[in-house]
């Protein structure tokens, strides 16, 4: 069959399209002249590489190191 006018299978030019940034600036704080940390680091992937929270356990997205918190 034919291709009817105006499908959604365009070539050229698309929408430019805004993605959300990153917002590893709230896991700081700045106290006078140190910057302290909110959260505990990855000790396997260093520092700037953060654990997240869950449950009862801390997760890192990256290497998959897991800390369990005790109740």
């Amino acid at each position: 069959m034919a291709k009817k006018k105006g499908s959604s299978n365009k070539k050229g030019k698309r929408a430019h399209k805004n993605n959300p940034t990153s917002k590893k600036y709230a896991l700081y704080t700045i106290e006078g002249n140190s910057i302290k940390k909110k959260s505990k680091h990855c000790p396997r992937c260093g520092p700037g590489v953060f654990l997240g929270g869950g449950q009862s356990r801390l997760h890192c997205g990256r290497c998959h190191y897991t800390e369990f918190m005790k109740a």
